[in-house]
């Protein structure tokens, strides 16, 4: 069953000047949103910060007022503020002082009308995220205050079994070619808002805030340009909580952020099947830095969602630390997914512990080998990583038929290992001072 190359010695290039180059273009090349010095305060427009009175009136003056006159900045002073959906539009920038906290309703009405968003990398018709923009520029979310999406395990997170259970009618009318103003769910169906989505948005920054609790993904970004995420934290332990996952977006920033969640902490994406073929769209030129990982499916991960490809990924100067972190780098995939990750270089990484692999890339995820659109997964490239204690260094398992292509291990250490690496079908493993409990490691 194995099908690996694996080198030792000075095999290939030094990946480490390609991430600091590849860093320094999307930096360069990322937009952040300006705003004008206008400030709209929400207790103007009605709102009031007792925690019980239902402000998404006075948001959406705000937020329209501001919008009207050229733009400019939203503010929320200190104080709970109860609220439904928030829709952004350009040129508005939602400020939240120390001190403020926005409390979502976990009344399922909150969210409606329906509007065009994606669940799983499928789009359709569903409840408005908690905040959400389609097809604006320039807008923010910024400040020291809180936002909280008030799931628990009888809000919200119940709702994960049904909505399993009815992915299936979303996923045939996609397959059928059920033209997305027609795939309605909302009412009736268990398809739980989002947290975050700028929809086909250019120019994005969310910046110092916190988001706690979400009913599912935190932030999604979906067709999106020049999105930066700085100094934000996400803190949420209930099911599908990701942190961040841009989707099909070009340009993304992801920097200074604290990541403690109920799956992945970050997932970069690109649509979903015979739905993401239609899309088309890849994801690239990510960069992720100077960020802290804790509980998660995956540390920096890429799919499952990723059909329309994703390429050209940077993460360096990030720490990783929790028993209950299921792996660093996650690359997870399928023959049905098909698309392709290429060029991800992930450097400089100080990690405690690791509940699972350093690197996992797993073919075989959700459907399996049962499709005709075979991933490709290649140039792979991890340097500079110390991890003091960890189930595997790797777990890879491509197909016989299509195995994974180049991945490029150097100057890694990890200190304790309590598990045997696995590579399975990997045409080129690349291993360069790479060693394990104070032992060089030349092979699998």
């Amino acid at each position: 069953m194995l099908a690996l190359a694996a080198r030792g010695g000075v095999a290939a290039a030094d990946p480490r000047p390609a991430l600091d180059a590849g860093a320094a273009r999307v930096l360069a090349t990322t937009r952040r949103p300006w705003f004008p010095a206008r400030w709209f305060r929400v207790t103007d427009f009605g709102a009031a910060g007792d925690g019980r009175t239902d402000c998404t009136t006075a948001f959406r003056h705000a937020i329209e007022a501001c919008h009207r006159a050229g733009g400019g900045h939203v503010l929320v002073p200190p104080g709970n503020y109860a609220t439904g959906a928030i829709h952004l539009l350009s040129n508005v920038d939602l400020h939240l002082e120390q001190g403020s906290r926005i409390l979502f309703s976990t009344d399922p009405a909150a969210y409606l009308p329906v509007v065009y968003t994606r669940w799983q990398g499928i789009e359709f018709m569903n409840y408005s995220p908690l905040v959400y923009a389609f097809g604006q520029r320039n807008i923010a979310i910024t400040g020291a205050g809180e936002l909280d999406g008030q799931a628990d395990a009888t809000h919200w997170w119940d709702w994960k079994t049904p909505s399993d259970q009815e992915f299936a009618v979303l996923e045939a009318q996609a397959n059928a070619g059920v033209p997305v103003p027609q795939r309605v769910f909302g009412p009736g169906f268990h398809f739980r808002p989002l947290f975050v989505q700028p929809y086909r948005c250019d120019t994005v920054l969310i910046e110092g805030v916190t988001f706690r609790n979400s009913p599912a993904w935190h932030l999604n970004p979906v067709l999106c340009r020049n999105v930066v995420v700085d100094g934000v934290t996400v803190a949420s332990s209930g099911p599908n909580t990701d942190g961040c996952d841009p989707e099909s977006c070009d340009g993304v920033v992801v920097t200074g952020c604290s990541f403690d969640t109920g799956d992945d902490c970050i997932a970069i994406k690109a649509g979903r099947n015979t739905d993401g073929r239609r899309v088309n769209v890849p994801c690239r030129d990510v960069l992720i830095e100077r960020s802290s990982f804790a509980d998660g499916h995956g540390g920096v991960t890429i799919g499952s969602e990723m059909t329309g490809g994703v390429r050209d990924v940077y993460a360096r100067d990030l720490t990783m630390n929790s028993p209950n972190l299921r792996s660093g780098h996650r690359i997870k995939t399928n023959s049905v997914r098909g698309g392709y990750v290429e060029n991800v270089h992930l450097g400089r990484i100080t990690a405690g512990t690791i509940g699972g692999p350093v690197l996992l890339v797993d073919y075989s995820y959700g459907e399996g080998d049962t499709g005709e659109y075979p991933p490709t997964v290649t140039d792979i490239n991890l340097s500079e990583w110390t991890v003091q204690a960890c189930e595997q260094g790797w777990q890879m398992a491509g197909y016989p038929e299509d195995p994974i292509g180049r991945v490029a291990l150097t100057d890694v250490t990890i200190a304790s290992m309590s598990g045997t690496n696995v590579a399975e079908y990997v045409r080129d493993l690349e291993l360069r001072r790479v060693s394990i409990g104070g032992r060089p490691v030349t092979g699998t």
